[in-house]
């Protein structure tokens, strides 16, 4: 069931933002100049608007950003803020890109690729006013660019209690062998032993960074640069093995339609029984208990071959920017800032938290109900034990990859699943694209 317990997320995670400091501190300059006419709620309501993007192939963050947002409207009636968020199977990377041709970049947008934004202008610094709302934000080049929407949360194993069950397995795998016999117990009974939403190509990320953070980024997680520099290969032993696992755990335990599965038809498929688990992250614990309130479901990280447990877990530079054309308008931003404090108040933060099983950022203590397998992921970054890391895209500096290369990677391993490939021929593929988008990108 989905037990829920109160818990002080700010005292749980005390140890852990010991751990979550890199980046550096909070020196950044203010870009944006103070509204000489003051906060637009108290100088006679000017009215003013101004657009916000986000990512919203989630459901769940969807509608809770969105509530946020008509319930600042509620209150600031002479803010109008338009919503261009759409919900498609476009990378979010590609959508962003596609508004800014279109003249339609939002002038409040969640940022994801944080220096491929900065570097090409299109963003300003967080203003300095709003520094102080967030406890170490990353940096990119000594810049603070975002207001950070959430703490990195572990992705892992959502499974069913009861298929577990049916199947005999009453302990959770130590190893990574142990988690794979687990899948033929499954398999035997009949049940597809994994969903996957390989429709939309973000989803192909969860399995491919779980392998990738085990074998590359714990023990080097500078592997990027040095990928950049050609210093390492993706023909290296360690990454051949990491996509060998990826490719047999797709070809003998995925559900066979994954490729034509959309990552928001992976809970019904769950919680209905076609599937025992789904690898993915805590955004997902309400929409399954939302789908079916009595289905029981647990939630583990899944341990490498030398059990050890590696997950995401470090900050990235990522989170609310505000763009650099709204900040030439005085009153836009004064509106703006305007909503991104009220966005982190406690009391509207918690709800946007709780919608979507997440980490807050803030200063500020945020207080919500979790549920037991929340409690799971908070123990997973509070263990000093547990390898923390990111995703092959999540990483900056001298660590950011081509922005266009994560997409087409994840879509060069549906196609070595699909196709039956050689893993070192495709690896060679990864190679020779990766060094011709690094070129193209020095141009």
């Amino acid at each position: 069931m989905f037990r829920k317990t109160l818990l002080k997320l700010s005292i749980l995670l005390l140890a852990a933002t010991t751990m979550l400091t890199a980046c550096g501190g909070n020196n950044s300059a203010n870009t944006l100049g103070e509204s000489s006419g003051g906060n637009a709620a108290q100088g006679g309501a000017k009215e003013v608007s101004f657009t916000i993007g986000y990512a919203s192939g989630d459901p769940a963050t969807k509608k809770a950003i969105a509530d946020t947002v008509k319930k600042f409207m509620e209150i600031n009636p002479h803010i109008k803020i338009k919503d261009l968020s759409e919900t498609t199977s476009s990378a979010y990377l590609d959508w962003l890109k596609t508004k800014d041709a279109v003249g339609e970049f939002p002038d409040l947008v969640e940022m994801r690729d944080t220096e491929v934004f900065a570097d090409a202008g299109k963003i300003v610094e967080l203003p300095a006013d709003l520094l102080d709302l967030f406890d170490s934000p990353p940096e990119v080049d000594g810049k603070v660019w975002n207001a950070p929407l959430q703490v990195n949360a572990p992705q892992g194993i959502i499974y069913s209690k009861k298929a577990y069950a049916d199947a005999g397995i009453t302990e959770l795998p130590k190893t990574y062998d142990e988690f794979i016999e687990i899948q033929e117990k499954l398999k035997a009974t009949g049940i597809s032993p994994i969903v996957v939403g390989g429709k939309d190509i973000f989803h192909m990320g969860f399995w491919v960074n779980k392998f990738l953070i085990d074998a590359v980024y714990v023990e080097d997680p500078d592997w990027n640069s040095k990928r950049t520099a050609q210093q390492v290969s993706f023909t290296d032993e360690k990454v051949v093995q990491a996509m060998t696992d990826f490719k047999e755990l797709f070809q003998k335990y995925v559900d066979k339609g994954w490729l034509s599965t959309g990552d928001n038809q992976t809970a019904s498929i769950l919680v209905s029984g076609k599937a025992a688990q789904l690898y993915s992250g805590t955004w997902m614990f309400t929409q399954i208990a939302e789908a079916d309130p009595n289905f029981e479901f647990g939630f583990y990280a899944v341990p490498d071959r030398e059990g050890k447990i590696n997950v995401i877990g470090l900050p990235s530079p990522a989170g609310w920017s505000i763009s650099t054309e709204a900040s030439a308008d005085a009153d836009k931003v004064e509106a703006i800032k305007q909503f991104i404090r009220f966005f982190f108040e406690p009391e509207n933060y918690s709800k946007y938290l709780a919608s979507i099983n997440a980490i807050p950022a803030t200063k500020a203590e945020v207080t919500y109900e979790t549920s037991e397998q929340m409690q799971v992921a908070l123990d997973l970054i509070a263990d000093p034990n547990v390898n923390k890391s990111l995703a092959i895209n999540n990483w900056w500096g001298d660590n950011l990859i081509p922005p266009q290369f994560r997409n087409w990677y994840y879509k060069l391993l549906q196609e070595l699943v699909v196709k039956d490939g050689d893993v070192k021929d495709y690896m060679k593929q990864a190679d020779t694209e990766y060094d011709n988008q690094v070129k193209a990108n020095a141009m």
